[in-house]
């Protein structure tokens, strides 16, 4: 069930080239208490309607996110690629890798372009999570899509495997509902041996869909507790490791829960990106620099850009000394830390 507040039309008022009007995206209490509620819910042992419960928190909290998506914001690139950066910090870990946000964003910025084999496994993960956040929606099922995406999680080439999981997740999205889309996405993951990683990809991949969004939005990668890995094929259980084995109801709440969580921190980090995006769009009408203007929708439309990227009409050193300014006016924050090849953003 997917309780789809509706956005007020201001939101669709904004001009573009100027801040937002709209009120930053903030959270009930109430559907605060029932995503706590429903991650209590989501254990094994709850009573006969605790899966109804958890599915009602989870569409109230899609809800909430649906409405800040479909604001269609300038600064909605920066926002999708930034969880896409969580979600691959927190695969790569589960993955027993040690890159933290802030390497894979020097494995994927200070790659030449094209370079894939350059960026390591951690950082081609990203680029799976960021092609989740960039492409779209409607474009990422595809076998084309989704033989990029296994490989760049590590996966050996399986054309086969390929197709028949695209069959799958289409008879997913025609006939399933909701929480069994959900459930299905990761069932559909684990059957043909790619894991919970893959599982949270395919899984908001079809939410977009389903949604009509535009683009998806990286949600359950970032969820820890889902203990999302590499994952191996599915092997017969014998009767004892059945009897222990999570239920299909246990796993629906458990995902259910983690998607209520997982949209809630998406509306927060709107919430923060729309007021850093605010005071560049505050300040962009006071630069000078040649190209700026784009410089100013790279910044809304990425995670974050190095101080060498080609712009066209903007030399190195011009932008260089733009990043400068916009640092000093409080619009974009240095990221890296170094002295030298330095990466700025929102």
């Amino acid at each position: 069930m997917i309780l789809r507040p509706k956005p007020a039309p201001r939101h669709y008022a904004t001009l573009a080239g100027a801040p937002s009007t709209a009120p930053l995206a903030t959270v009930p209490a109430w559907l605060r208490r029932a995503t706590a509620d429903a991650q209590s819910l989501a254990g094994k042992g709850a009573g006969p309607n605790a899966l109804e419960d958890v599915a009602l928190a989870a569409g109230a909290a899609i809800g909430a996110l649906d409405a800040v998506v479909r604001r269609h914001e300038r600064w909605a690139g920066a926002w999708r690629q930034r969880l896409a950066l969580a979600a691959a910090a927190a695969t790569a870990k589960q993955a027993g890798r040690v890159e933290d946000e802030n390497a894979l964003r020097d494995a994927v910025l200070l790659t030449r372009p094209g370079d894939f084999l350059s960026v390591g496994p951690a950082g081609s993960m990203l680029l799976a999570w960021r092609r989740l956040a960039a492409r779209p929606a409607e474009e990422l099922l595809t076998k084309r899509s989704l033989a990029a995406i296994l490989e760049e999680f590590g996966y050996a080439r399986d054309d086969e495997a390929v197709s028949d999981l695209v069959d799958e997740l289409l008879q997913l999205a025609a006939n399933a509902g909701t929480v069994e889309t959900l459930v299905g996405a990761f069932a559909a993951a684990e059957i043909y041996g790619f894991g919970r990683t893959v599982g949270a990809w395919l899984a908001d991949a079809l939410l977009a869909q389903r949604l009509g969004w535009a683009h998806a939005v990286p949600l359950l990668g970032a969820e820890k507790a889902l203990g999302v890995g590499k994952g191996r094929p599915r092997r017969p259980a014998t009767a004892d490791q059945a009897a222990g084995a999570e239920t299909e109801a246990d796993l629906a709440k458990s995902l259910l829960a983690a998607q209520a969580r997982a949209a809630l921190r998406a509306i927060d980090l709107s919430a923060e990106i729309e007021r850093r995006a605010d005071r560049l769009l505050a300040v962009a009408p006071k630069l000078r620099a040649k190209a700026a203007d784009a410089v100013v929708d790279k910044l809304l439309s990425d995670d974050a850009i190095v101080a060498s990227e080609k712009i066209a009409g903007m030399s190195d050193r011009g932008l260089r000394r733009l990043f400068d300014r916009l640092v000093e006016l409080g619009a974009v924050r240095e990221l890296s830390g170094r002295p030298t090849f330095r990466i700025y953003g929102l």
